[in-house]
């Protein structure tokens, strides 16, 4: 599988997965530059519920909960060249949340696999599972 690399603008750069191989990014990938500032690394979009917001969530993420996207399409394809990742609680939700993002134009759109559970038991046991 090729990788491409986003351009941030800063003298750094991401990699993020061919989108023509995989709709899907692992917790470990987005751990290696969730802690950048926003404008150097792709977006973090969160897809759950107001009520699952409260419970937890990963530091740096912007919420539109899926149902919302419709409406908010001009927002979540801003800055489309920055590529976007998606999660959810278990990785369902935000695969849909990629696809609509990749159909209206953010091509480098990926779900993060396993979604915010995944994060709690990999990267940041911190964040509380539910």
């Amino acid at each position: 599988m090729s990788e491409e690399d986003i351009s941030t603008g800063r003298n750094a750069s991401i990699t993020l997965p061919d989108a023509a191989w995989t709709q899907e990014i692992s917790p470990e990938m987005v751990a290696e530059w969730v802690h950048l500032p926003r404008d150097q690394r792709p977006r973090l979009i969160d897809c759950r519920e107001e009520d699952e917001l409260a419970v937890c969530q990963i530091a740096g993420n912007e919420w539109f909960p899926l149902g919302t996207f419709p409406q908010r399409v001009a927002v979540l394809t801003e800055d489309a060249e920055r590529g976007a990742i998606v999660y959810c609680h278990h990785g369902m939700r935000s695969l849909r949340g990629a696809a609509f993002l990749r159909a209206h134009g953010v091509e480098k759109s990926f779900s993060m696999k396993g979604g915010i559970d995944a994060w709690s038991r990999l990267i940041d046991p911190e964040v509380r599972r539910y």
